[in-house]
């Protein structure tokens, strides 16, 4: 049994593709040292490369703590650094990704339209709500829905138990697309209900993320997928190559049922998601379902990512759910979906965060599991908190990555000085990523609050206002605070020098870890 798992990791892909890149790195160090005879010169080269880049990175529009981390670096390692940046730091998105996002959000202004009426009736209910609508239809073009019935789930097992009974209730079509699956208990209950369905005549239709599972998921695992008459495609496949590309993941977690049932959150399909495998303690997550018309932009979201390499489109109409589907639901406030992309140069995810922070009047419940922000989302916060806005932020306690981790516990002071609340969630690892403010608004979503959320990765969520989801999502948050350590100034002081040297370096380079 050893032996087999030894040949499964030497053969395997992350194996492979490591080693490949470790070799083109090798190559270029080598080549470097072959022209040593040339070393003047070559430094004068690469030093000026480096402050050439710069120049560059500092004129470009970007974050200023990505810029201020990529110049560091270029300065203190002035003869490698600019082939570094060159090589990782540059267009973070290919060309390729950057057309087919442009494409579709093209192709989408012909879809989907906004109800004026929705926007109007709110703006004179609640100017603040209004403005957060407005944003992401006018600058990421979501609309607004009502006519949505929506469901929130505080753990995994709560999404999983539903996702089973929807699946089985399938006719026309099941559109799937997440970061993580990993075969056990539950991917294999969904992947036999999808089977079932493929045989009834179900359109199925799964996307997941290369890097995200690799390691969980066999090599060529889509071939499998398709032979089991499950139409599959793989998002950026992990290649062997020196760029920053591979960093773009599709982070998304969606699931489409007839254009009539849509599922989205934090929660991934493997079983440490809903508590069957132990990692870190226990796994708080949560998800929401939405049942209505809101469920439309979820399926254009998954469409245009399914449709990015394929010349011939269908004709999106057809999964959109028959005209008078939605009449008998009862209104549960009001619903937006929305998705954020590294291609184009609006955050939406971090922007969402930051318009809720400030239209906040009395409370802010944020829950993520990496507090990594940059000086924007953290003024945000510590104004609000010196407002006197109630600020409580829940991450976890048995943390996933240990240098994540303290990059965590490194934002913990200047917060807490500014009277915002931090808990850790004691019992184990908060997957969670939500807000919920003033009884009113809350987000639940795939984004967490750190730089590759905010910049690198393709995500998604969706914003409720004066929906059953707001009250349940504050419901079950005063319960996990319940269970959890809210974290001192004293703790912070009492810090060891070397942990605060290593917090504060880290903290220097987050954006490019």
């Amino acid at each position: 049994m050893n032996m087999k798992k030894v040949i499964r990791f030497f053969t395997s892909k992350i194996f492979i593709v490591t080693v490949l890149i470790l070799i083109q790195l090798a190559f270029l160090l080598g080549l470097i040292i072959s022209l040593s005879e040339y070393f003047f010169i070559i430094n004068i080269f690469l030093t000026s490369l480096s402050f050439i880049m710069s120049i560059y990175i500092l004129d470009k529009n970007e974050n200023p703590s990505y810029k201020l981390a990529w110049v560091i670096l270029l300065m203190t390692v002035p003869i490698f650094g600019g082939l570094i940046y060159a090589l990782f730091g540059g267009q973070k998105v290919p060309k390729a990704l950057q057309r087919r996002d442009h494409e579709s959000h093209e192709s989408r202004q012909g879809l989907i339209y906004q109800e004026d009426r929705l926007l109007s009736e709110l703006e004179g209910l609640d100017p603040i709500a209004h403005k957060q609508a407005k944003y992401l239809w006018e600058n990421a073009s979501f609309p607004l829905y009502h006519k949505t019935e929506t469901t929130f789930f505080p753990l995994g097992e709560d999404k999983f138990h539903a996702m089973l009974e929807e699946l089985k209730k399938a006719e026309k079509f099941i559109f799937l697309e997440y970061f993580i699956i990993e075969e056990g208990l539950m991917w294999n209950s969904i992947l036999d209900i999808l089977c079932d369905k493929v045989q009834q005549g179900v359109d199925v239709r799964l996307m997941y993320d290369d890097a995200g599972c690799i390691g969980k998921l066999s090599d060529h695992y889509d071939e499998k997928m398709r032979r089991l008459g499950i139409k599959c495609k793989i998002f950026n496949p992990f290649k062997p190559r020196l760029a920053m590309q591979m960093n773009n993941r599709d982070h998304r977690k969606i699931l489409v049922i007839d254009g009539k049932v849509g599922m989205t959150g934090g929660v991934n399909l493997a079983d440490e998601y809903i508590n069957v495998k132990e990692r870190f303690g226990h796994w708080k997550d949560c998800a929401v379902m939405l049942k209505g018309e809101a469920v439309w932009s979820l399926t254009l979201m998954f469409l245009q990512f399914w449709y990015y390499d394929e010349k011939e489109k269908e004709d999106f109409h057809q999964f959109r759910a028959p005209e008078g589907s939605f009449e008998n639901i009862r209104d549960d406030g009001l619903v937006q979906p929305y998705s954020d992309s590294p291609t184009d140069d609006e955050n939406v995810g971090e922007n969402t965060h930051i318009n809720m922070i400030n239209g906040a009047n009395r409370y802010v419940y944020a829950a993520t599991p990496y507090l990594i922000i940059d000086s924007e989302t953290k003024t945000a916060l510590t104004l609000a908190a010196k407002n006197g806005i109630d600020v409580r932020i829940l991450v976890p306690h048995i943390p996933d990555k240990r240098y994540v981790f303290e990059l965590t516990r490194g934002n913990y002071r200047d917060l807490l000085n500014a009277g915002v609340k931090i808990y850790e969630y004691t019992p184990g690892f908060v997957h969670a990523k939500t807000f919920v403010v003033d009884d009113k608004m809350a987000v639940v979503g795939t984004i967490n609050m750190d730089y590759r959320s905010y910049y690198l990765h393709y995500e998604c969520g969706v914003w409720f206002y004066r929906s059953r989801v707001v009250d349940e999502l504050k419901e079950d948050y005063i319960k996990t605070l319940a269970l959890s350590h809210e974290v001192t100034s004293e703790e912070c002081a009492n810090t060891r020098l070397l942990v605060k040297m290593l917090r504060a370096i880290l903290n220097l380079f987050a954006p490019m870890l």
